[in-house]
């Protein structure tokens, strides 16, 4: 974020939750919201959609089935045909391993590679840290100011924060660097 922004930060997740929906209510436009783990709920107080991960999933297992059926059916049927024991050369039963393995992985990769793109993250990913103890003990909710934004503005979303349940407000007016 290399805007101007509002943070507060919140000691529970619950009053977390109680304060987004305070903010929602007072018309606090929400940039984001850093947590030190997962909080029930909130996705649904901030509005978010359902996650496209899951069937990005679903198509990188079924193009790692079908890569695996073809490429075996392929290579014992057309490529280096051996009778072993006399069974047939498209003997699926004999397939269902690897193709359920490349399916897992496909799947895997795939969910991995949507995940890092859709979080941004990666090599040469620059983060920027709004509070040192963001990963241990505190909730913290973010909040874009910018120049449409008066300094009378900025003081009433801070008291309106504060009358959430903040526990401390900072304002950042200038980029980190």
């Amino acid at each position: 974020m290399n805007t101007p922004y509002i943070s507060a930060w919140f000691d529970d997740d619950e009053k977390l939750l109680s304060g987004l929906k305070v903010f929602k209510e007072k018309g606090i436009k929400i940039a984001d919201v850093l947590t030190p783990f997962p909080v029930h709920g909130i996705d649904k107080v901030l509005g978010y959609r359902r996650s496209w991960i899951a069937r990005v999933g679903f198509i990188g297992g079924v193009l790692g089935a079908a890569s695996a059926l073809v490429f075996q059916a392929w290579v014992f049927t057309k490529s280096y045909p051996l009778n072993i024991g006399g069974k047939p050369f498209f003997a699926l039963p004999s397939f269902i391993p690897v193709t359920f393995e490349l399916t897992v992985l496909f799947a895997a990769f795939a969910m991995v590679f949507a995940f890092l793109i859709r979080s941004k993250l990666g090599p040469g990913a620059k983060t920027e840290i709004y509070d040192e103890r963001i990963t241990d003990d505190r909730f913290v909710v973010l909040v874009d100011i910018n120049e449409n934004h008066s300094e009378e503005n900025i003081k009433k979303i801070s008291a309106q924060m504060a009358e959430a349940g903040a526990m401390d407000i900072k304002i950042k007016l200038t980029e980190n660097k």
